[in-house]
């Protein structure tokens, strides 16, 4: 089916591409702006011998994961324990990291993944997504619970948890964020800086910018919920054109 959608010469065209570039540079100046804002916000000291993470390498303390960079940004993955396999939004975010690490090594910053699944149960299923990037389990640990990402059962059963800074329902007991942590090179000691979560994840969400200029765009209105296409990367079926979105002729 073929959109509808107005057409122009291209003289009409660049005028209203030049009214819209004008307010895309008013957006990138205030994300910069929310940048600076962001970089702003006072720490807080890490405790860092009050969690121990579950590593390939054996157990370590959060100060043992930036690989000696300065900063280290973790993904708290929603993969709880006796869970088949990873969420598939969560999977989403992490298949556009590997590409990114080099780039953010250089930058002075390291990645890391962090799920409350024990170390065996994050390796089965790293190994089956083809993911390079580092992986820790927090199992045993508060560490999730703190960070507002894993809910107890008495969390769930009261229909509203601590979630993206505000009391709301939930429906897991997994939640997805990103954090970010500084070590200090000459004392060592860690601070955390920053969390986002709910759509503040889009951050790891390469895919979603360039969906965001194709002429369709996110193509997500009449899907029963905002990425509800979304598969492992393993499980899409071929996509031959208009039918591998699901909506038909």
């Amino acid at each position: 089916m073929l959109l509808q959608h107005p057409v122009a010469s291209r003289d009409a065209w660049l005028a209203q591409r030049l009214q819209l570039l004008a307010r895309e540079k008013e957006l990138t100046r205030l994300q910069d702006q929310v940048a600076r804002e962001r970089r702003a916000l006072p720490w807080v000291r890490f405790d860092d011998a009050a969690y121990v993470f579950h590593t390939p390498q054996g157990p370590r303390a959060l100060s043992e994961l930036f690989d000696g960079r300065s900063q280290l940004l973790v993904q708290h993955f929603m993969l709880g324990p006796g869970w088949e396999e990873g969420c598939k939004s969560c999977s989403f975010m992490a298949d556009h990291v590997d590409a990114m690490r080099p780039h953010l090594a250089q930058r002075d910053v390291s990645f890391i993944a962090i799920s409350r699944a024990p170390l065996a149960e994050i390796e089965r299923f790293r190994q089956r997504m083809g993911w390079k990037f580092r992986w820790a389990s927090s199992a045993g640990g508060t560490f999730n619970f703190d960070f507002g990402v894993s809910f107890t059962p008495q969390d769930m059963g009261s229909g509203e948890v601590d979630y993206n800074y505000r009391k709301q329902p939930f429906p897991h007991e997994e939640a997805p964020g990103v954090s970010a942590f500084w070590r200090d090179p000459a004392s060592g000691e860690v601070y955390h800086c920053y969390s986002t979560y709910g759509r503040g994840v889009e951050v790891m969400m390469g895919t979603y910018p360039m969906l965001d200029l194709a002429p369709k765009g996110r193509d997500e209105e009449s899907l029963p919920y905002t990425m509800s296409w979304v598969r492992h990367h393993d499980r899409y079926e071929a996509a031959t054109g208009a039918s591998a979105c699901g909506c038909g002729a």
